[in-house]
């Protein structure tokens, strides 16, 4: 298999989302991200030939870092992505549109239950030559046989040589998703794909260091996070920051788990399947998917999981050589599969 953005862009659009003749196809994008776009509207076109709306999202204002507010999400988007059968986000994260504008747009995303959504976040040409061009196939079986491991789980324990030793409870309300790349009508997910995931319940208890990859704006701004691990503590199943090398990222980091009364709250749990990766590269899209686990505080994703609070907040946080035990099984060592 020859590894190309173009090879990316076919999986995206014949594997993942499975694009068919004469279905319609909506693609949200930037001007940063603009020829990754185009490589998956090409082969959009090649499949259903029908006109397919693109929408930058400089023509609906400035970003953030232009010393701008966050840009709204608008209804013509919204108005086109109500009858459409596939949809991509591919665009940089920024400082405040997952509140003002991802999150509005999952919401609409939600409520077509034809639609097929590829959720691409901080996409860039090493994740379209690297997650993009996975085995698939071998990524579905391992998730598969993660989640029969993990979907009766009642407790499950993570270790890392930079000292994360957190237990994560789980009660069988809690549902468990499969993100194996194959996504159906009425869903949407992150691409590159690989993981299982749930939110957790009460009580959880532990230390993390995120020594991978921070999530939201974090990863865009800070990267590769072994430079200035960021350590927490987690207790009844809530985050306390307990010191960073990089005092910015610290002082941003807690007011992010400071902007609503759940956003400090644990809530995803996952583990990456994307066997196809082999190292982390500072971008969460990507990061999250490499075998191994990470966590994210604040919203729980209720409508997948079952969780029952919600929160303006999502902020994952990846570990670095996971060892992984499922109600006492060893299942990962130092983020090699076991099972």
């Amino acid at each position: 298999m020859e590894k190309s953005v173009q090879y990316g862009a076919w999986q995206a659009v014949n594997n993942c989302l499975r694009l068919k003749q004469n279905e319609k196809m909506v693609m949200i994008t930037d001007l940063e991200t603009q020829l990754i776009a185009d490589a998956i509207y090409h082969e959009a076109a090649s499949v259903s030939s029908i006109k397919h709306p693109v929408f930058i999202m400089e023509k609906f204002g400035k970003r953030p870092e232009d010393g701008s507010d966050p840009i709204k999400f608008p209804e013509e988007i919204a108005k086109d992505l109500a009858d459409a059968d596939v949809s991509f986000y591919c665009a940089k994260g920024k400082k405040g549109e997952l509140q003002t504008f991802r999150k509005p747009m999952l919401a609409v995303i939600e409520a077509n239950k034809k639609l097929r959504h590829g959720h691409m976040p901080g996409m860039n040409e090493e994740l379209m030559l690297t997650g993009m061009c996975a085995d698939y196939a071998e990524i579905q079986k391992v998730s598969k046989k993660v989640y029969d491991v993990v979907h009766n789980a009642r407790q499950i324990r993570v270790t890392t040589p930079a000292g994360t030793d957190l237990t994560a409870y789980f009660s069988p309300e809690r549902k468990w998703q499969i993100c194996d790349g194959l996504i159906l009508p009425g869903h949407w997910s992150n691409l590159p794909d690989g993981e299982v995931f749930s939110c957790v319940s009460v009580a959880n208890e532990g230390k993390v260091i995120v020594d991978g990859t921070l999530g939201d704006f974090f990863c865009g701004k800070y990267g590769d996070m072994a430079q200035y691990p960021l350590s927490l503590e987690i207790k009844n199943g809530r985050v306390r920051p307990s010191g960073c090398g990089n005092k910015e990222l610290l002082k941003e980091f807690e007011a992010y788990i400071a902007q609503d009364k759940n956003a400090n709250r644990l809530a995803e749990f996952a583990i990456g399947t994307n066997v196809g990766l082999d190292h982390l590269v500072g971008n969460l899209l990507q990061d999250e998917k490499f075998p191994g686990v990470h966590i994210a505080f604040g919203d729980g994703y209720g409508n997948k999981t079952g969780c029952r609070w919600k929160s303006e907040a999502h902020v994952d946080c990846v570990m670095r050589n996971c060892d992984v035990f499922v109600d006492g099984k060893k299942i990962m060592e130092s983020s090699k599969f076991l099972i």
